[in-house]
């Protein structure tokens, strides 16, 4: 435990606060926060637009100054920050992934078991929001001086773009230094580049798929997908994970439902693809077209593995894990198939080289369209702020870890110092009941964000001591 003579007050302030902060994050969670179809004045959609209401409201509510940019982006403050004047920074974001199956009950109504909170959003990343609204409350309320105000971001399209980020640093001036409590602890100083697009098939006349769907989300990986097929049953293999039955809409068709396992496309360790599932039933039954067939062998080569051998694509650097490719999302249009995929690479590789590789597995069975990428960054773990980081989350926990880096993409890569700080915890393992960000039951342990603001208030208070 620390002997900073301030980590009386600040271990007082957040025991004293924990129902207050359950009660906020359960208001967060509570308002449904996927990126919907734009509106005027809401362009990530009602629910995102929604959720940055509800959390500046509760940083109104705890005295903190509050400003809403169109409802890209929000931020509350410790006092408003003047012109030109240096400041710190948190950032976190209220939108979500959608709640996909699996879930034991409403995953918009918090509940609190064995010391777990449950419901979308209270790892990623609107638990960690009101953690730092928390810690911005006791920097003002406290009386330190602080030589850099502190602005908590509070981000509306984490999820689906970071349009939000970009907005931000195309408009204001960049904070000194920041930190994102949207990955684990203790200290992530690196990130993987990402990569992604869409494995779109030809236009498919007279073909025996008749739909085809799954998949929630790109960057997670799909726990349940559905074919339509104009096929008998009696013509369809079995196979693990797939169910087959009658089409009750058409005795000439039949519905194939695929089952898996979900979880975050940046850890697919463990997962299991639900659309994999059926392109495997498909391909071994026999029944579809060439075309059909050809596109399918392409998707089933994505399938084959998370690390890319099969696509030729496979990348591990000695400093990041090795590259993890997931097929995401699935599904009909226009008569073509379209397949989406979320790869995270090392720095031995890039975004030509992988696209060639694709290019090349497609072959004139598919498409690849719609493709992005970021490449990887990289901040020593050396750097004064990031020692401030690790040695305060060290001393408060006793633990000796050393920063980290990770597949995961988060707002850090935006900014011109910024890094990942908690408040996950890889090596606490989920109990049966509770699931991983982006998959059902999405679960945090209470006591480990009671403990993440203690961590986070003191951490601030030292960069406060920093010269950058």
């Amino acid at each position: 435990m620390t002997t900073d003579a301030r980590w009386a007050s600040i271990d007082a302030f957040a025991e004293q606060n924990r129902e207050n902060i359950l009660r906020d994050i359960t208001r967060l969670v509570a308002v449904p926060s996927v990126e919907g179809k734009p509106e005027f004045g809401k362009p990530y959609g009602p629910g995102p637009a929604a959720a940055l209401d509800c959390a500046l409201t509760i940083a109104a509510e705890l005295g903190l100054a509050t400003h809403n940019d169109g409802n890209r982006i929000g931020w509350a403050e410790t006092a408003p920050i003047a012109a030109g004047k240096e400041y710190l920074a948190t950032i976190t974001h209220v939108d979500v992934v959608p709640e996909g199956n699996g879930w034991d009950a409403d995953p918009y109504t918090v509940r609190l078991r064995d010391g777990w909170l449950l419901g979308r959003g209270v790892a990623d990343d609107k638990g960690p929001g009101i953690l730092c609204l928390y810690a911005l409350k006791y920097l003002k309320d406290s009386g330190a001086a602080l030589r850099y105000p502190v602005r908590a971001l509070l981000g509306a399209n984490e999820e689906t773009g970071m349009t939000d980020a970009h907005y931000y640093v195309e408009h204001y001036p960049q904070p000194v230094f920041c930190f994102t409590p949207d990955a684990e602890f203790p200290v992530c100083n690196g990130e993987k580049g990402g990569f992604s697009g869409e494995l779109v098939s030809p236009v498919f006349i007279d073909g025996v798929i008749v739909d085809f769907a799954g998949g929630v989300a790109v960057n997670a990986v799909p726990d349940r997908a559905v074919c339509t097929v104009r096929a008998p049953r009696s013509a369809l293999r079995a196979v693990d994970g797939v169910t087959i039955e009658p089409d009750p809409a058409d005795p000439a068709r039949t519905v194939l439902r695929g089952w898996g396992k979900s979880g975050h496309a940046a850890m697919p360790g463990g997962t299991v693809n639900a659309i994999a599932r059926i392109v495997d039933c498909l391909l071994q039954s026999d029944v579809c077209t060439p075309a059909e067939t050809a596109y399918l062998q392409v998707l089933a080569t994505l399938h084959a593995d998370t690390a890319g051998q099969a696509l030729g694509i496979a990348a591990d650097d000695g400093v990041f894990d090795p590259l993890t490719i997931v097929g995401g999302t699935i599904k009909m249009e226009n008569r073509c198939l379209r397949q989406s995929f979320d790869c995270r690479y090392p720095t031995n590789t890039d975004a030509d080289k992988l696209t060639a590789a694709m290019r090349k597995v497609c072959g004139t069975a598919a498409a690849l369209e719609n493709v992005s990428s970021r490449v990887p960054f990289y901040i020593s773990a050396d750097h004064p702020a990031i020692q401030i980081l690790i040695n305060t989350y060290n001393e408060v926990t006793g633990e000796h870890k050393t920063p980290f880096v990770m597949g995961g993409g988060t707002y850090a890569r935006h900014f011109p110092l910024a890094v990942s700080f908690g408040p996950e915890h890889t090596d606490l393992p989920l109990p049966d009941f509770a699931g991983p960000m982006h998959g059902a039951n999405e679960g945090a342990n209470f006591d480990k964000l009671i403990e993440a603001l203690k961590i986070y208030i003191l951490a601030l208070l030292r960069l406060e001591e920093l010269d950058f």
